[in-house]
């Protein structure tokens, strides 16, 4: 699985609760990956390719090539 390289954000977990919340006790465990892209950032004035969350380009952390 990829992981961002910039901030690190991989994947995450969590509950999955049916909509009527009658069974408790069928609670599944649920995981999410982080959007990835694998995309090609200038770094240090050189075009380089990395994996990035699509957080991160969107606020403008990395700038792409």
């Amino acid at each position: 699985m990829a992981k961002c390289e910039v901030c690190q954000k991989d994947m995450f977990f969590g509950r999955k609760i049916s909509i009527t919340r009658s069974q408790i006790s069928r609670r599944a465990k649920n995981r999410q990956r982080a959007n990835i892209k694998r995309v090609r950032v200038m770094v240090d004035g050189t075009p380089k390719r990395m994996n990035v969350c699509a957080n991160c380009l969107k606020s403008g952390r990395v700038e792409r090539a």
